[in-house]
């Protein structure tokens, strides 16, 4: 369906009083534009994380560029960055979603694990816990960036709040990001079926 379709449809829910604002998840950047020429989005709703940092090179300049929130889902790497995953850790297919991508196969693990130990060094350096540094490091990108982490732990949702005390200098970020630039992450950040649906454009307007 076009885009544009779909949000005149919204901008008409919006008018109506049934829909207070406008968001897409995982779209095309033509889409993003196309969509906010006719009603403006609010949010774009990306995976984003120090495991995964693609939206860095497009899509996020261009939320900056038209002013849209962005809205980081999956910020601590789907367990990944908070420490829960070790090289050894096997996930059940069928009851675990990260059974069935890559960068969490046996054979990715020990190679990913590189990552973990930057963000547990840095934590100790922060003085705080390897979940709330990679939230910390999230919000310090951009003041239009939120993270989003799920949770179904009280304990955890707390941690996860203090993250919003975490700074960064300038000096400390460029540091960082060096660091985690230098790592190369093995294997995909979806299944195959999964990651062809993201970045898709919508059909044009006929």
């Amino acid at each position: 369906m076009p885009i544009e379709d779909v949000a005149g449809t919204v901008k008409d829910l919006i008018a109506q009083g049934k829909v207070r604002q406008f968001g897409l998840s995982e779209p095309g950047l033509q889409t993003i534009r196309r969509a906010h020429a006719v009603q403006p989005l609010a949010a774009i709703q990306n995976e984003y994380s120090m495991l995964w940092r693609g939206p860095e090179a497009r899509v996020i300049r261009l939320c900056e560029e038209l002013g849209i929130g962005f809205v980081c889902w999956s910020p601590l790497g789907m367990g990944f960055l908070a420490g829960a995953v070790t090289a050894n850790s096997r996930f059940e297919a069928g009851r675990d979603f990260r059974a069935a991508v890559p960068r969490f196969a046996p054979e990715a693990l020990p190679t990913n694990m590189a990552l973990v130990e930057v963000v547990k060094t840095w934590s100790r350096r922060k003085n705080c816990s390897p979940a709330q540094l990679a939230l910390g490091w999230l919000s310090a990108r951009k003041p239009f960036i939120v993270p989003i982490p799920g949770t179904t732990n009280v304990a955890h949702l707390e941690q996860n709040v203090l993250a919003a005390a975490i700074s960064f200098s300038g000096a400390e970020m460029h540091d960082l990001d060096a660091r985690l630039a230098a790592i190369r992450i093995q294997g995909e950040r979806l299944p195959p079926q999964v990651l062809a649906a993201t970045g898709v454009e919508a059909p044009p307007k006929r």
